[in-house]
């Protein structure tokens, strides 16, 4: 008995450490990604990095012998085109609210995760992983803010309920990718799948793109490259591996590890502002996420 509690722990900080090194490798894709538009339209960047991705992955797969079309089962397709959806609102909702806001309410998924695994998954929470989801929520609304509400008043109410939607969806991208990982042994080809397919819903916007070509500088190509393998393919691979093993609630907390990443990036390789204030949400995110791993 004593054993099979001690494996279950172990499982429970490995699924913790691979969503945290997931959190690291998205929170590292928001600088990335300011630095690639200055070479590349974000349309056509958001397509290229997840079609390159599943590309990859696919040659893996032919190369392995494992490739399955018919592995594509309904689950897969309502996860990829929810995922791909949920980039597209992001995306048109930046463009008419303020960069702040956008990602506050992207960012306050923990509630949504919250309320949607309580309806889906009949996830019960105790004090700790309650007391962490408030902590979260002071802690990105501080961290997003830096406490100027002035911003808070900027956009448009079109541009706040497109990237709230976005938020949403996201939220149950990671509450059902719960429910139908356990359907599959397979969890690379998964991965494949779902990337090819959030590509999809992106493809019939493409004309929106400023520059559509493939003629793009080197400095582009490897931003691609690196959102596509480390941001997209490795991410979700290892984040999917914590997630069998931790509540959805649990992990999207512990995933605001990258909110902290991306300011301390942002910090040290753009010149953006660090404060006193950006400290203490950071602080909050991670008293939250200790609180959440406390009763994964």
């Amino acid at each position: 008995m004593k054993h099979s509690l001690g494996g279950l722990l172990d499982q429970t900080k490995k699924a913790v450490l691979f969503t945290v090194l997931a959190g690291v490798l998205w929170g590292s894709s928001f600088p990335v990604i300011k630095i690639g538009l200055r070479y590349i339209d974000p349309f056509m960047l958001v397509i290229l990095r997840f079609f390159l991705a599943s590309i990859i992955m696919i040659i893996i797969l032919l190369f392995t012998r494992r490739f399955d079309r018919k592995f594509a089962k309904r689950s897969i397709w309502i996860l990829g085109i929810l995922n791909g959806v949920s980039y597209l609102l992001e995306y048109v909702g930046m463009a008419f609210t303020t960069a702040s806001k956008s990602s506050l309410i992207i960012n306050l998924s923990a509630v949504w995760v919250a309320v949607l695994s309580w309806l889906i998954l009949k996830d019960r929470f105790g004090k700790k992983k309650s007391l962490g989801i408030i902590f979260s929520i002071l802690g990105v609304f501080i961290i997003t803010t830096n406490l100027n509400f002035q911003e808070l008043l900027g956009g448009t109410l079109f541009g706040d309920i497109t990237t709230l939607f976005s938020g949403i969806g996201w939220s149950l991208f990671i509450v059902l990718n719960k429910k139908f990982i356990s359907d599959f042994e397979d969890q690379f080809q998964f991965n494949a799948w779902v990337l090819f397919i959030t590509a999809l819903p992106l493809i019939p916007f493409v004309p929106l793109s400023s520059n559509i070509t493939l003629n793009l500088p080197a400095e582009a190509w490897i931003i691609i490259a690196y959102t596509a393998i480390f941001c997209s393919i490795i991410s979700y691979y290892i984040w999917l591996k914590g997630l069998k093993h931790i509540s959805p609630v649990t992990s999207t907390v512990v995933l605001l590890t990258e909110v902290v990443v991306a300011v301390i990036i942002s910090y040290i390789i753009l010149g953006e502002g660090f404060t006193l204030t950006s400290g203490i949400g950071a602080l909050l995110i991670l008293s939250a996420i200790i609180l959440v791993s406390l009763d994964a």
